[in-house]
């Protein structure tokens, strides 16, 4: 029944049925041929898999993040990192990564950071000489912090999946997301010194008080987010339902941006988000429920003790296989179906299920800007208005340092699990 699932989902892959749609079909037909159980339990696992309260956060903070784009917090973002890293060579682009980095301590997802982020800085440095493709491909890359850095869409997913701490998963991401942070500022400034790029970067650029003034809200928000949810006073969920308010009045009431005829598209386009996201994690559960059933991951768990000596030849086969699984397969999806099945057998080999969460999320995230169907990719060419064979080749050495980075992330576990261990007291 496994083999069957899994070779009728590839064949519908190859038929350009949505992930969502082919995962479900594999599970229902596996289900229907194989097996006598009710077809009732289609729609049961589906319900099951998103009757869970943390997932009621998804489409709050995909709403906060598209409030933030339209309500002028991302452009206050934007002149603050500039006023501090504008004025070196390259400082242009360390201000698209440090401004995702900021970003991404509210949005919690990717795509939304790209847009938001994508729609200010690439034709900014397009205007100051950067290619159009680096400038697409830096967007995209910085873009994946967005799910990385706390709060993060596939680290709840992940923790609802593997049945693990959501707060410690959040804290976990921290160092991972700042490693990998200055992984591309370092990178992005010593490419700019090698191509000559950013050289009148400092053009236009704000003092750093009069920045930090204006940026003042925008900066206070993930503190109130993060602080709440580290201080007890909400759980991660109801802390994305802050950060829709704390958005829309700022947007609305104190920065005056957003129109009451502007809530029609956000609304919209923020359910259409969470619907897609939410379609996959119910047929993906329904897929999850049937590979467990089999016992797949007790026979992989075996099988993986059997032929891998330690816990670092285990991490290093998972990260090869979840690079690869990441260049076709939907992050969310990826998660719910791999989640359940690879986080047992980590532990089985002593590996700490947050690590092993940061390292899944952290490799998957990688999925957003390889080929073919990486959606940060297509994010990034939509606003730099190119073809994605253009964004490519630049895409190579940003892919080679955010891997150098997953390798420290994977074999260093403190860099994760360090924050967790001092808040909670391990």
């Amino acid at each position: 029944m496994t083999a069957a699932m899994f070779l009728s989902m590839i064949i519908f892959f190859a038929f350009s049925i949505p992930i969502a749609v082919s995962i479900g079909f594999a599970g229902t037909a596996s289900l229907f041929f194989f097996t006598n159980t009710p077809m009732l339990v289609v729609p049961k696992e589906m319900f099951s898999s998103i009757d869970k309260f943390a997932l009621g956060a998804i489409p709050f903070f995909i709403l906060a993040g598209n409030l933030m784009e339209v309500g002028g917090i991302s452009n206050r973002l934007v002149n603050f990192a500039k006023s501090i890293v504008g004025g070196l060579q390259g400082g242009l682009g360390i201000t698209c990564v440090m401004t995702c980095m900021i970003f991404a301590a509210v949005s919690g997802s990717s795509v939304a950071t790209t847009f938001a982020i994508g729609a200010i800085l690439i034709p900014a440095l397009i205007k100051h000489g950067y290619p159009t493709n680096f400038a697409a491909a830096l967007q995209a890359t910085s873009a994946e912090l967005g799910v990385i850095i706390p709060p993060s869409i596939p680290m709840i997913l992940y923790g609802v999946s593997a049945e693990v701490s959501i707060g410690e998963l959040f804290i976990a991401g921290f160092g991972p997301g700042i490693l990998i942070g200055s992984g591309l500022m370092f990178f992005v400034w010593c490419w700019s010194k090698y191509k000559g790029y950013g050289k009148n970067d400092h053009v236009g650029r704000m003092k750093f008080g009069h920045a930090t003034r204006e940026a003042a809200l925008a900066l206070m928000m993930p503190v109130i987010i993060l602080g709440g949810i580290y201080g007890g006073v909400f759980t991660p969920t109801e802390a994305a339902v802050v950060a829709v308010f704390y958005a829309l009045i700022v947007g609305m009431l104190i920065y005056k941006e957003i129109k009451v005829k502007d809530l029609y598209p956000i609304f919209r386009k923020s359910v259409i988000s969470s619907a897609v996201i939410m379609f996959i994690i119910a047929n993906a559960g329904l897929f999850s429920f049937l590979i467990t059933r089999a016992g797949v991951p007790e026979a992989i768990g075996d099988f993986l003790k059997a032929h891998l000596t330690s816990g670092g030849m285990f991490l290093l086969g998972v990260n090869i296989a979840l690079f690869i699984i990441g260049m076709f397969i939907e992050t969310s999806a990826s998660i719910i179906v791999l989640a359940p099945i690879l986080a047992p057998v980590a532990q089985k080999f002593g590996v700490d299920p947050v690590h092993f969460g940061t390292i899944m999320v952290v490799n998957l995230a990688l999925g957003m800007i390889t080929p073919p169907f990486g959606v940060n990719l297509f994010a990034a060419c939509t606003v730099a208005k190119i073809s994605l064979d253009k964004i490519v080749r630049e895409l190579i050495p940003f892919v080679l340092t955010v891997l150098a980075c997953l390798m420290i992330i994977t074999y260093v576990p403190q860099i994760s699990l360090f924050l967790r261990d001092w808040v909670y007291g391990y």
